[in-house]
């Protein structure tokens, strides 16, 4: 029977359709158009999707029906899209939670937090570009005055794409996100809507739905949002920074002390908790960073623009945006994710790494305070400090050399996830590129 509250929530906002919506491995959004009066039969039994047809479900044709199971409380209007409501579904088979689901991978690791009394809550930070295509078929920026060589914050740019933005704003504002700030980034075409925290799985949803809605408000007004990582290669890329802090039951927060010796506003917990991200980083990176172009974000060095805001560097320091964690007293922010990764995923495996911090109590050393892009590899290696992975495949790698994520996250996703991600880079190694074709057609 459907609880009178969804009832009138229904009949207020005229929903007939409700999208039932869950994500597959790479975190892109799928979805059936259930009628409303049909609700309650997803919410119990599941709207039922043939799993092969998915990335990452592990399944054959012959294999039985993932059901996706909606959880009430997300039961959302979609503005953008009349008539339609979207609730966000965790996957069953056979009865039981599917450990190939990525959402319900981060319920596990929440639960791990429940346990300690402790709700996990994030704030996410997504980059994107609006784009349309040029004459010749390539992406270019919608605004075509969008030229010059700074552009971060720029007037000009932010005005002239207002139309876009504040149709994205009004429709998250009119479900909930408190948004408080939008602004033009540092590459051309590219902007960042900054809304606040909550706790990790509601914030994980409303970063789907974002998407979900950015895309389909751009092309309505015929553009692209692209959350591709680096969309061009001279420009800065789409990254989404990940806020986190922790509190217990009585909403005191764990990560904060005013006691910090090193003046960070951080407890031993918040310490123990960043020496896992860092032991953990190469394996992260993986799920932080999930495809090829991922890291031609990842690079050491300026971009045209005169800036670079993505980490390379497996530590952390005090407000310093050139490191892997930034410090804004108190709390932790993680750099290194950019606004194509799977933000179950990601959210689960930092839980899943910060965990292991605290239980062995690692200790993240000394802040770095220096500006880490001036640094070469030789006075890295002088310091102690470590490279993220500087592709696909070394990420990969060392996710697989990382027992702890098989071990927490579940060994079926991450083989799934390790092997599909593998596909995907030796698909892109055998790609002949305009850039080979120029450089040794006639080279020899």
């Amino acid at each position: 029977m459907m609880p009178p509250h969804i009832e009138s929530l229904i009949a207020e906002h005229e929903i007939r359709f409700v999208l039932a919506q869950f994500v597959d491995i790479h975190g892109v959004a799928k979805t059936k158009s259930v009628p409303a009066h049909c609700l309650m039969d997803v919410v119990e039994e599941g709207a039922g999707f043939a799993g092969f047809a998915v990335w990452g479900l592990g399944m054959g044709p012959h294999g039985p029906d993932f059901m996706a199971r909606g959880d009430l409380d997300t039961l959302t209007p979609v503005p953008w899209q009349p008539g339609y409501a979207r609730i966000a579904c965790t996957g069953y088979v056979n009865g039981e939670p599917y450990p190939y689901d990525s959402r319900y991978v981060l319920q596990r690791q929440i639960a791990r937090l429940a346990e300690r009394g402790w709700t996990f809550h994030t704030g996410l930070e997504p980059e994107f570009c609006l784009l349309k295509r040029g004459a010749d078929g390539g992406l270019v920026p919608v605004d075509e005055s969008d030229t010059l060589d700074k552009p971060c914050y720029d007037y000009k740019g932010l005005s002239r794409s207002r139309e876009f933005l504040e149709q994205l704003v009004g429709n998250l504002q009119q479900i909930g996100y408190e948004i408080y700030q939008i602004d033009h980034e540092d590459a051309n075409g590219q902007f960042e809507v900054n809304y606040k925290y909550t706790d990790a799985m509601t914030s994980a949803d409303r970063f789907v739905l974002l998407r979900m809605a950015a895309g389909e408000i751009a092309n309505r007004l015929g553009m692209i949002c692209s959350f591709m990582p680096k969309p061009v290669s001279s420009r800065t890329g789409n990254g989404m920074h990940y806020h986190m802090s922790i509190t217990d039951a009585d909403g005191n927060a764990i990560f904060h002390d005013d006691a910090d010796a090193q003046g960070l506003g951080l407890s031993k917990t918040a310490y123990h908790f960043l020496g896992g991200l860092l032991a953990h980083a190469p394996a992260l990176c993986a799920f932080a960073a999930p495809t090829v172009n991922s890291y031609k974000r990842l690079v050491v060095g300026g971009s045209a623009s005169g800036a670079t805001w993505a980490p390379v560097y497996v530590t952390y320091g005090d407000n310093n945006r050139s490191a892997m964690v930034r410090v804004p007293y108190g709390h932790l922010e993680y750099r290194l994710p950019d606004a194509g990764c799977n933000p179950y995923l990601v959210t689960a495996s930092l839980i899943a790494a910060g965990l292991d911090g605290v239980e062995r109590e690692l200790d993240p050393g000394q802040a770095r305070n220096i500006n880490l892009y001036d640094l070469g590899p030789a006075q890295c290696r002088e310091q102690g400090i470590d490279i993220l992975p500087q592709n696909l495949s070394e990420a990969l790698q060392a996710l697989e050399a990382d027992p702890l994520f098989a071990d927490t996250l579940g060994r079926e996703l991450v083989d799934e996830f390790i092997t599909i991600k593998r596909d995907e880079w030796i698909e892109y190694s055998r790609h002949v590129s305009d850039w080979e074709v120029a450089r040794y057609a006639e080279y020899f």
